[in-house]
């Protein structure tokens, strides 16, 4: 089924931000668009509201008059939803209440010819319960736009259980004909996007709780090292501490408890205290106009390093050796089991293990572990951790050896996985086990991670590129030092590793 012609109508019901979102969307691609709100004079305050904000981007150079004209010229409030009856698609984006949803869909179904679409913004309901008990259930499917609709590429084309693919298939080729990138994924709790995502918050928050960085810190190594574009803690204080924790809570409940989605104490403190981010003025950070903003950790040193040694591949940190080589210091190589050797000390990449248990299994004396960094040809900043009895001298010549590279180092408390390899490890697995579960393709999981929340890479590609062994090896270290089900490795992720093949092949 080909996507919707230019000339097919198009309804939206909500005039809200999301809904006006959608509408300009529709009708910047062409679509005559009628938009509904149930409170009198909310579309046309919300298409008035559109007008201002194509005026702005006229003014900057970014839209031409001619084409704001033509736009507000599509864009039509209707009296009263009797006057959606010959749209050809519908997309709802009211109230996330099912029973609100369902009734109004019961609606349209009357009000519209069988052949119309009927389409929910939802982020949350299923799918299939809404379809349920529908005259044609087959012609339901969402259609999840992400906020702000005119500038977020990404939009998740859901699936219920009666849901026609040939609809589901033109809804997909309606968004990318809107400019928009789609994704198929079946309609389960949190789809792709709401579901994968949770370990970026959860392991940050578990980071924090227990004393590896202060939230700068580790803020900031999600930027300079992870090439995140916030860190966890900044972005829930945008998002809204009681929205991110009730999306949690949502996905927590949805999936019987499952710890992997566990919620944080901390952040409902937070919520509980009204300290909900941006909005309310104080969230892990202040926002108070003379509040200072607080400066990630770092360590210096004094010393200089001339020779390091490598032994063997440092694995995903093997990019950090040219970078050692540019800085003209001088790199002996021969064969080993991967590690760095700095003086006194002996660095690796963290594999899960905290530093003190892999000191004393694998006989290092002076152990620094690295984290992960998206990019170490790059990075501005890495974290650090070490045994309790690595001697300061034997620190201060790793950290030197960084800052000869234009690399700050921030050393974390001995804590399994660091702070960004724990995160991406987690990121990997979860989505490991969506596209098990067969809510999206290994693609289409990373494209809506990189579309719809900005990641700098999907991630069953960046484990790809870590490798699968060193994700797995991580993963088995980070569950046997906790002892808990939340770091279960995922069956595809073993599959893969036992195959000898990748989340792409």
């Amino acid at each position: 089924m080909q996507a919707l012609n230019s000339q097919a109508r198009v309804a939206v019901i909500g005039a809200g931000a999301m809904g006006a979102g959608i509408a300009q969307v529709a009708a910047q691609a062409g679509h005559a668009v009628m938009l509904f709100d149930m409170r009198e004079g909310a579309a046309a305050e919300a298409i008035s509201s559109i007008d201002r904000q194509l005026a702005k981007r006229v003014e900057k150079g970014k839209l031409d008059a001619q084409t704001r004209t033509a736009v507000i010229a599509r864009l039509q409030p209707a009296a009263s939803i009797e006057a959606l009856a010959d749209a050809h698609l519908v997309i709802e984006a009211i109230v996330e209440n099912l029973e609100v949803k369902r009734a109004l869909f019961s609606q349209l179904e009357t009000l519209c010819s069988a052949d119309c679409i009927l389409a929910s913004n939802t982020s949350s309901l299923s799918v299939t319960a809404l379809a349920a008990g529908m005259q044609h259930p087959q012609r339901i499917v969402g259609m999840h736009f992400f906020n702000p609709a005119p500038v977020m590429a990404l939009v998740e084309v859901v699936s219920g259980l009666a849901t026609d693919p040939a609809i589901a298939q033109c809804i997909h080729r309606t968004a990318a004909a809107w400019g928009k990138k789609p994704v198929h994924t079946r309609s389960t709790p949190g789809f792709i996007v709401n579901r994968v995502a949770r370990p970026f918050y959860a392991e940050n928050l578990r980071a924090l709780q227990e004393g590896a960085a202060s939230c700068a810190t580790l803020d900031a190594l999600m930027r300079e090292a992870g090439a995140f574009r916030m860190g966890a803690f900044e972005l829930t204080d945008l998002i809204g501490h009681d929205v991110n924790y009730a999306v949690t809570c949502s996905v927590f409940n949805a999936y019987y408890n499952d710890m992997r989605f566990q919620p944080s104490l901390m952040q409902k403190d937070l919520v509980d205290a009204g300290h909900l981010g941006r909005k309310s003025g104080q969230g892990f950070y202040s926002y108070a106009a003379d509040a200072a903003k607080p400066l990630a950790d770092e360590l210096t040193a004094s010393t200089h390093v001339d020779t390091c040694v490598v032994e063997g591949s440092l694995g995903a940190a093997q990019g950090l050796i040219e970078r050692i080589k540019a800085a003209g210091i001088k790199v002996i190589e021969r064969d080993g089991s991967g590690l760095l050797r700095v003086g006194d000390a002996v660095v690796a990449l963290s594999d899960g293990r905290m530093a003190a248990e892999r000191s004393q299994q694998d006989g290092h004396r002076n152990l620094v572990l690295l984290d992960l960094a998206k990019d170490y040809s790059k990075a501005s900043r890495i974290g650090l951790s070490c045994a309790k009895g690595t001697r300061r001298e034997a620190l201060d010549q790793v950290v030197s050896l960084l800052a000869q590279c234009e690399i700050k180092a921030s050393l974390l408390e001995d804590i399994p996985g660091l702070a960004v390899l724990r995160t991406v490890a987690m990121l990997a697995n979860e989505a490991a086990d969506a596209a098990l579960h067969n809510v999206g393709t290994p693609a289409d999981i990373d494209l809506a991670m990189c579309a719809g929340v900005n990641y700098p890479v999907g991630p069953l590609a960046w484990a790809d590129v870590i490798g699968l062994p060193a994700v797995l090896q991580t993963l088995d270290n980070m569950q046997r030092a906790y002892g808990e089900e939340r770091y279960r490795p995922s069956l595809l992720l073993r599959r893969k590793v036992a195959e000898g093949s990748t989340f792409h092949d």
